[in-house]
């Protein structure tokens, strides 16, 4: 992607330019038992490559790797992580983006980190009070603290918001597991489903309006609007019953230092493995072995042509991606003045308005057009990590718009007005804008196809049956070749979990493997 400029605020813009400008590293393999340039092996000796070092693939190479096998992780781009990559920025480089991912509710609870057990690793998981934050137009803000009666306290109908929550955040465990889940196996937990189920019904169809208050339904509405989706829906539904379930259980955790200190700790986990790291290295045909795939289901026709069985081409071609986002980083100069100051506390911010305002935006991406106030999700790291703020003070801020699938539309203007409006003087504190549209969000993660962080899984059928009907959804009709992306369920997020799944799939099938290797460090 070339670079491009534009006039925010009398500031100049700069998209990014892939990752060219800077955070690369060493690339090496070993072929032969010898160091050489970057390069794949050129012999039949590695049991498993993985394609694409986000999560979800580094998840399935360590538990591969801890299982005993020989694991290359091939990454196209200077740096590993994928979506919970931190780079610096160009013209500020003490100053560090989050490029993708930026607060991490799954890295606390998900099974599969629950296990490898991040903070024993190093990864420092700052936990704040305020777990997020929903400005309102006209009145103020609701607040969604990590302590659920503080919550209730400050809401018109506290009482509504208790009956919707407290019980699932009393049984967190169980909650999660359920809802990151195979969707093949009996629930963890027969009582967490129990309380579940009618939530995720009545909160995923028109009877959503059981929650009460005007303030309540905007905050449950801007949890659920992570998954750019239809509103009600069930996919939105659950998703916002796990998120908000988290934020009350765990906290909303800001990895100190960045994102990119997840994926760091399983490089280090597959390194003491024995497994190896190849960067800059583009996959244009099928590695030989077996190979799990962290990508976009549609990079097999590449990467296959020819050799694809027919039908499952078909339904490859026919596959369809949901709506994206237009990611835009600022670097400020200082604190947001908010109007509502308890505001000043919350990392992460849902800035789509009210219930109303926010399901007709999503209505409006998802039918194709651009809304005039889309969904706008922002996040200060540096509340919860202040080693985020350079010499001179300034800050990152992190914010994603929703838009129409493969937008090409420039947001930061767009986002600029939307936090003026409820931060008066904002657009005086930024010194800097590096803004992305939809459609190029792949040049720097080919998984994002135009623009969509789901890979195409954010709805209910995809989180049920992957990318294609089958029973075993990380499984292809193709020998030896595996899916592991968020394409497969469980779907998005920094969960690891669609990793787990596959290895978990790969080792039975492939090596006979039938228990699952430990993960505590």
């Amino acid at each position: 992607m070339g670079r491009a400029g534009r006039v925010v605020g009398g500031r100049f813009t700069r998209w990014w330019a892939g990752d060219s400008h800077g955070g690369g590293r060493e690339i090496h393999t070993v072929v032969g038992g010898r160091m050489t340039p970057a390069g794949v092996r050129e012999n039949d000796t590695v049991d498993i490559t993985v394609v694409g070092s986000g999560p979800n693939g580094l998840a399935a190479a360590v538990i591969c790797a801890r299982a005993g096998l020989s694991v290359q992780v091939i990454e196209a781009q200077p740096t590993a992580g994928g979506g919970a990559r931190t780079l610096p920025d160009p013209e500020f480089p003490d100053v560090s983006h989050d490029i993708c991912s930026a607060v991490h509710p799954l890295a606390l609870a998900s099974p599969f980190f629950a296990a490898f057990d991040l903070p024993a690793r190093g990864v420092t998981l700052a936990v704040p009070e305020v777990s997020y934050g929903n400005p309102l137009p006209d009145r103020p803000a609701a607040i969604g603290y990590r302590d659920i009666e503080r919550t209730c306290a400050e809401l018109d109908d506290g009482a509504s918001w208790r009956r919707l929550l407290g019980p699932l955040s009393a049984d967190c465990e169980g909650v999660v597991g359920l809802l990151l889940g195979d969707k093949r196996s009996i629930p963890p937990s027969i009582p967490a489903a129990l309380r579940v189920a009618p939530r995720l019904l009545v909160q995923g169809s028109a009877a959503w309006r059981l929650l009460a208050g005007d303030d309540a339904r905007a905050l449950f509405t801007g949890v659920a609007a992570h998954t750019i989706s239809r509103m009600p829906s069930l996919v939105a539904s659950g998703a916002g019953l796990m998120l908000a379930t988290l934020g009350h259980a765990v906290g909303w955790p800001i990895p100190v230092g960045g994102s990119q200190a997840i994926p760091e700790a399983l490089l280090t986990d597959l390194r003491s493995h024995g497994g190896e790291l190849v960067l800059s290295e583009d996959v244009a045909s099928p590695p030989s072995g077996v190979v799990l795939y962290d990508t976009a289901p549609t990079a097999l026709l590449r990467i296959y042509g020819d050799r694809l069985p027919p039908r499952y081409a078909e339904t490859l071609r026919r596959y369809r991606y949901g709506p994206g986002v237009a990611k835009v980083d600022f670097v400020l100069s200082g604190e947001i003045p908010w109007r509502d100051s308890r505001l000043a506390q919350a990392p992460t911010l849902h800035l789509g308005g009210d219930r109303t305002m926010m399901a007709r935006a999503e209505r409006e991406i998802a039918e194709g057009r651009q809304p005039e106030w889309p969904m706008v999700l922002a996040a200060l790291p540096h509340l919860a990590d202040p080693g985020r703020i350079d010499a001179q003070g300034r800050r990152p801020l992190w914010t994603y718009a929703h838009v129409p699938q493969g937008s090409m539309v420039d947001m930061a203007e767009t986002i600029t007005d939307i936090i003026e409006g409820f931060a008066p003087g904002f657009r005086d504190l930024v010194v800097g804008v590096r803004s992305v549209p939809a459609a190029h969000l792949a040049d720097h993660n080919a998984n994002l196809v135009g623009g969509d962080i789901g890979v195409g899984g954010n709805n209910m059928f995809s989180a049920l049956t992957g990318p294609t009907l089958r029973w075993d959804p990380w499984s292809t009709p193709i020998p030896k070749a595996y899916l592991c992306s968020s394409a497969t369920p469980p779907g998005g997020g920094v969960h690891g979990m669609a990793g787990f799944y596959a290895a978990r799939t790969v080792l039975r099938k492939e090596f006979g493997i039938t228990e699952m290797p430990t993960l505590s460090p």
